[in-house]
């Protein structure tokens, strides 16, 4: 759904990997008929918002309907194209509806690329990436935006951090900063730095030796998300929104 506040952009996005512009037609594929007409219940002649994650937001018109194709009429442009700061969240993945929290709140919150990650106590060893992408799909869709990041393979930590580029700061949440008596604000980034991340342990934590690792990297800055110790989820969504705060879009 589109924000309230404006009532006259159409209600229902959808999310189309497909070239869009003024006067062209657009093909959409059966299961995106079925949900127009079957699910939604839409008639021809009804307008949605379309987007592809690089050329803003478009208002259509469903032009031809049936149970398995629909054709749209792109009519105008109804936002420009706005992607969000160049973060990117590295995450290890844990239980199923969780991660999938995660991927959802971190494409609401503004990122521009999610890397899940496996660490020594990461629980799970595989994902599905095809099912995160399609939450993250479901995401830009409902929360209006023109984005859409990508979900990266699984990947290890070690083997991240050894190919790390040097103008990327990787902001470290850092659980054993609880309990010490320091700011909850973030530090500046080094100059010149717009280049960021943020990386999230599993429900184990870090093991010692990457602690050791990661407090030894030059690229590498601790970040404290209070005195108590939280939840994955909860800390993926507490960093992002203390960075966006700090550095990101919400300043605008």
């Amino acid at each position: 759904m589109i924000p309230p506040q404006n009532p006259d952009r159409p209600k229902v996005r959808l999310y189309l990997e497909q070239p869009l512009a003024q006067g062209q037609p657009v093909e959409l594929s059966q299961e995106h008929a079925h949900y127009l007409g079957t699910v939604l219940r839409l008639k021809t002649g009804q307008d949605i918002a379309v987007f592809n994650g690089t050329q803003g937001e478009w208002r259509a018109r469903i032009v031809d309907l049936g149970k398995k194709r629909a054709t749209l009429a792109v009519i105008d442009q109804t936002l420009p194209q706005r992607d969000p700061p160049d973060l990117w969240l590295l995450f290890a993945p844990i239980k199923k509806a969780r991660t999938d929290f995660i991927v959802e709140k971190a494409v609401e919150l503004g990122v521009r690329r999610l890397q899940p990650v496996q660490t020594q106590f990461t629980n799970s060893e595989r994902i599905r990436r095809d099912r995160l992408q399609a939450h993250a799909v479901e995401a830009a869709e409902q929360c209006g935006g023109t984005f859409l990041p990508q979900v990266a393979e699984l990947s290890l930590l070690g083997r991240l951090l050894d190919a790390w580029p040097g103008d990327r700061t990787l902001w470290w949440a850092d659980e054993g900063l609880a309990a010490q008596a320091q700011p909850l604000a973030l530090d500046e980034p080094r100059p010149g730095t717009a280049k960021s991340a943020i990386l999230i342990g599993p429900e184990g934590g870090f093991s010692a030796q990457e602690r050791a690792r990661l407090a030894a990297l030059p690229f590498v800055r601790a970040m404290r998300l209070g005195p108590r110790i939280l939840r994955a989820d909860t800390a993926a969504v507490t960093a992002l929104t203390l960075w966006q705060s700090r550095f990101g879009d919400w300043r605008d």
